[in-house]
């Protein structure tokens, strides 16, 4: 006799992802996630990372360069944790 499991669907979290160069020239990785823009420097790893928490109305991906530019100089950088 086989058992029927019930399968919950799992809500996974949309992100969108976008490469751009600041003002310096590097290039950086902005991820959006549900809640904040996540920020990597993928050309230089000696960046810190950075977050800003956005509201769920503004689009990432309807954001130009100069609008993720400014989000970058608005957005702290992650420290470690310790």
């Amino acid at each position: 006799m086989s058992r029927q499991f019930a399968r919950r669907q799992i809500k996974q979290a949309r992100t969108d992802e976008r490469v751009f160069a600041d003002e310096s020239g590097r290039l950086w990785s902005a991820v959006r996630t549900v809640h904040a823009v996540i920020f990597t420097c993928i050309s230089d790893a000696r960046q810190s990372g950075r977050a800003l928490a956005i509201e769920d109305t503004v689009r990432e991906d309807d954001a130009g360069d100069e609008t993720l530019r400014a989000w970058l100089g608005a957005a702290p950088k992650i420290g470690s944790l310790s």
